[in-house]
């Protein structure tokens, strides 16, 4: 499941709690993830996904299922 694996890699790139990261949890307010985070979740995300994340989607990203849905749509 594409949710799993993105999880994944937000506990490996922002060293966040797991309980922590849900759907719905705000990658700012819950995660505390900052604009330098942000590009290097999107590298990592690329990477294990084999996709391209552009600049302007990425910043669209505000929670965790925004991202989740991103990669189903895109891969």
């Amino acid at each position: 499941m594409t949710f799993e694996k993105v999880k994944e890699i937000i506990m490996e790139t922002l060293s966040c709690a797991e309980d922590k990261i849900t759907l719905e949890a705000s990658l700012k307010d819950d995660i505390g993830a900052d604009s330098l985070d942000a590009v290097e979740l999107n590298m990592a995300l690329e990477e294990a996904f084999n996709i391209s994340i552009s600049d302007e989607d990425l910043m669209t990203f505000t929670t965790v299922k925004d991202i989740v849905e991103y990669i189903d749509n895109n891969k």
